[in-house]
C-alpha cells in the first residue's frame, strides 16, 4: 500500500477525544482507571483514566489481553487498578510504523508477568508486565486547635469590633480566615495571629 494513501494517513491522525501515543512523547504515565465502559465496534473498550478527564484510553487488542491475564475478566473490578502506559514507536499500522501505547507495569499484581502475546501474523513474542508498587494512604496532619489562652485573647477582640453576638462573630470570622467556621473552638492555632492582623488593618 503507498504510504500517500489518505485512508491510511487519515487513520493515523492523532484523536483529541481519546489518549494518543502522542501524549507520552514526554515520558512514561502512571494512571488510575476510573471506570472502564463498552465502546464502538473498532474500539470496543474505554478504559477512563483519572489523569486524563474526557479523554478515555482506548486499549488496543494486545493491550485488552494483557488487562485480562492481569486482572481479569470482569472490567468491572478495575476501578482503582494503575499502571503505567508508555509510547511503543514500534507499533505498526497500515505497513507503517505508527507507535502505540503499551503496558510496562500494572498494580494488583503479585509478582512480574510474562505473556506469549501475537505480534505478526504466525510470530509470537514474549511481553512483559511488572508490578506497580502500592501508593501509601496519604499522612493525616494533625491540625493544633486554638488554645484556652488564645480564646481567652480573641474573645475581647471580637466584642471591642462590635461583634457581641455569635452569628456576627463567626460570620466574620468565616470572612477572614475564607472557610466555614462554625465556632471558635474550630479555629485552628495558627490562624489566630491572621485574625488578629486583620482586625488591628480594621481599626481607625
Amino acid at each position: 500500500m503507498n504510504a500517500a494513501d489518505p485512508t491510511v494517513n487519515m487513520s493515523i491522525e492523532p484523536r483529541s477525544d481519546q489518549l494518543n501515543a502522542e501524549d507520552l512523547l514526554t515520558g512514561p504515565r502512571t494512571v488510575t482507571i476510573e471506570k472502564v465502559a463498552s465502546g464502538s465496534a473498532e474500539q470496543p473498550v474505554n478504559v477512563h483514566l483519572a489523569e486524563f478527564p474526557g479523554r478515555p484510553f482506548r486499549p488496543s487488542k494486545t493491550v485488552r489481553r494483557i488487562m485480562v491475564a492481569a486482572w481479569g475478566v470482569d472490567a468491572a473490578n478495575y476501578a482503582g487498578h494503575r499502571m503505567t502506559l508508555y509510547r511503543d514507536p514500534a507499533v505498526r499500522f497500515g505497513g507503517q510504523d505508527v507507535g502505540g501505547i503499551r503496558v510496562s507495569h500494572m498494580s494488583h499484581i503479585g509478582k512480574r508477568i510474562t505473556l506469549a502475546l501475537t505480534v505478526t501474523r504466525g510470530r509470537r513474542s514474549p511481553y512483559v508486565v511488572d508490578p506497580l508498587p502500592d501508593v501509601p494512604p496519604p499522612t493525616e496532619q494533625s491540625v493544633e486547635l486554638i488554645t484556652g489562652d488564645q480564646l481567652k485573647r480573641l474573645w475581647p477582640l471580637l466584642s471591642n469590633a462590635g461583634l457581641t453576638e455569635p452569628d456576627e462573630a463567626l460570620a466574620k470570622l468565616s470572612e477572614v480566615l475564607e472557610r466555614d467556621v462554625q465556632s471558635t473552638k474550630d479555629i485552628h492555632a495558627d490562624e489566630v495571629d491572621r485574625i488578629f492582623a486583620e482586625f488591628e488593618t480594621e481599626q481607625p
